[in-house]
């Protein structure tokens, strides 16, 4: 979708929450209403209700909201002083302390926007009239804490999607459909690639035998790769004292996102689970003085990292509470910082090019917010100009096409984001480039220059696959399962029509194990059809059948997925795997 008709899109599910809002209240006068943004497809708004809902009364509600929208109403907007707001919303504790968090922030107006007997606080934007919203769907219920805090209140929440036409419906419902079918989730479970446990936790997934070997093919791929451009490996600790994050900014600026061991209170040498690599490589780059001659140093490590995430955000492998990150840093001179970035760069291409996903990446320059209110960022303006007037310059020369976003670059600098879409349109970070000029400073980084001269270097913060999970999420739903032969779990399994030719079976099996083929022999005493159908349901790139003719001309007969069949000599079928493995196609 382009951004000017994802705008159009924003605003027209944003007006269709105010609908459902509406319709909500009709039905249900006690019901309070929280808030109700638009988001990557449709809407969804949270609600106090003294009820649970069942789907039964969505189906009232979708009614009650065509009916309104069949009314014509237009949405009106004016703002208001914030004494009238609160008399406005008095009987609305969310509102009211929405209001009094914009107070604190400096604002003196709320705007609102009111459609028939319905108003509500929101900056908009909207459609003009509600008639436009011709097809509604609610699609689920759920939960969620207000404002996304576990401490607070669980409220109802309510998803649904709006469009112009019945058309354009009965289209993302088919879209939707495919979805499912290649949801990650869904496809993990079935192709025994991961599990959840509730004796484990929410957000802590258990990959499976053949969801490691995935992983495994991954690492060592990358890790390989990385080693072959010059960067060098190290282990760090998974957790440390709160002192190093202290220095490094963390527990000002990240610490409601990091898991705490001990009591901040009482205990002095409280530690944390790491979110982050980056402190820990500095510690390795201080450990004796750096000539200019021994820059630049790029640190690599396949780092497991922990952060807190909501409940209601964590989901299959994309949203999680530990995760392994493919990360770097790297510690340059300023006149390396160029080169260096775009030789990033140009290994995240390459990554994205052999999965196959580049077509599925779009960029995102990740900026301060200037004003800094809440004093999210590191507090050096002239710092923030500077580095971001580099890394534009930098994207520009690479003639990137990317959209620049105040507001969600990383604490301590700029970064380009790399971003994807789900199967079901969620918009979601799968690598950043970070360009930081603070924790040099901070750590007291140090090199001496040809003059002899101690100097602050640069550092870029890198990954090049991005997180493990995240990305084979996004491999599962790519491929449907169906990865290609290098990252497929099984390469080929051998089935035997008959116990009779389970021998000659077995020695193809052992030829491809011995030549590195992810071989499996299935001589199970179960019929042909159901060996094939079961290895056709793992999506196993070649099902290998063999029985008298076979044994006889020392062949096999191969299937693909595709279900093209050929009978080939051992020797040339194992040639055709080598060969389709190293081109990683």
């Amino acid at each position: 979708m382009d951004k000017s008709k994802k705008k159009n899109m924003e605003a027209f599910w944003h007006s269709a929450a105010h609908v459902f809002a509406e319709a909500l209240q009709e039905i249900y006068p006690t019901a309070t209403i929280a808030i109700g943004p638009p988001i990557e497809q449709g809407f969804h708004y949270d609600f106090e209700l003294d009820k649970s809902l069942k789907e039964n009364d969505l189906k009232q509600i979708e009614k009650k909201m065509k009916e309104i929208t069949r009314r014509n109403d237009k949405l009106e907007q004016k703002d208001i002083s914030i004494k009238e707001a609160k008399d406005l919303f008095k009987k609305n504790p969310y509102k009211i302390e929405m209001i009094e968090d914009l107070e604190n922030a400096g604002e003196k107006k709320i705007s609102v926007y009111t459609n028939g007997s319905f108003t509500d606080m929101c900056k908009g934007p909207h459609i003009t009239n509600l008639g436009d919203i011709k097809a509604i769907k609610l699609l689920k219920i759920s939960s969620a804490y207000w404002k996304g805090d576990e401490k607070n209140k669980q409220l109802t929440r309510v998803y649904g999607i709006a469009f112009p036409s019945n058309e354009e419906l009965k289209t993302w419902k088919e879209k939707r459909a495919q979805a499912e079918a290649n949801d990650h989730v869904k496809l993990g479970r079935e192709l025994k690639l991961f599990m959840t446990s509730d004796l484990v936790g929410q957000g802590l997934p258990l990959l499976m035998p053949r969801g490691t070997k995935i992983y495994q093919l991954l690492t060592r791929w990358i890790e390989d790769e990385e080693e072959k451009r010059g960067y060098v490996y190290t282990k760090t600790p998974i957790m440390a004292k709160s002192d190093l994050y202290k220095v490094s900014g963390h527990w000002d600026h990240y610490h409601d996102g990091m898991f705490i061991v001990g009591n901040e209170e009482k205990d002095d040498t409280v530690m944390a689970l790491r979110p982050m690599t980056c402190p820990f490589q500095f510690q390795i780059y201080n450990n004796g003085l750096k000539s200019y001659r021994d820059l630049p140093v790029r640190y690599a490590e396949t780092s497991p990292l922990f952060r807190k995430e909501s409940s209601g955000e964590m989901h299959g492998l994309t949203r999680v509470s530990q995760f392994t990150l493919s990360e770097g840093h790297l510690i340059v001179t300023p006149e390396q910082l160029e080169h260096e970035f775009k030789e990033v760069v140009n290994l995240i291409n390459y990554v994205m090019d052999t999965l196959g996903i580049k077509e599925d990446i779009t960029y995102r320059f990740s900026k301060w917010d200037p004003e800094n209110k809440k004093g999210k960022y590191i507090d050096n303006p002239g710092a923030w100009k500077h580095s971001e007037a580099k890394m534009k310059e930098i994207l520009d020369d690479l003639g990137l096409d990317y959209e620049e976003v105040e507001g969600d670059a990383a604490f301590y600098g700029p970064k380009l984001d790399l971003q994807t879409i789900n199967v079901y349109g969620k918009e979601d970070t799968l690598i950043t480039v970070q360009i930081d000029f603070a924790l040099p400073e901070r750590f007291n980084m140090n090199y001496i220059d040809k003059n002899g001269k101690k100097q602050r270097p640069y550092i870029i913060h890198r990954s090049s696959i991005g997180c493990y999970e995240r990305t084979m999420a996004m491999l599962i739903e790519k491929f449907g399962g169906a990865f290609p032969l290098w990252l497929s779990p099984e390469q080929a399994i051998i089935i035997p029509v008959s116990e009779s030719f389970a021998k000659y079976a077995g020695e193809v099996h052992s030829t491809l194990i011995e030549e590195g083929i992810r071989s499996k022999l299935d001589d199970r005493n179960e019929t042909l059809g159901y060996r094939i159908r079961e290895a056709q349901k793992m999506k196993v790139p070649y099902i290998v059948v063999v029985g008298e003719k076979e044994v006889a001309d020392k062949s096999v007969a191969v299937r693909n997925r595709k279900g093209k069949q050929e009978v080939l000599k051992t020797k040339k079928f194992l040639e055709k795997l080598q060969k389709e493995i190293k081109e990683k196609k």
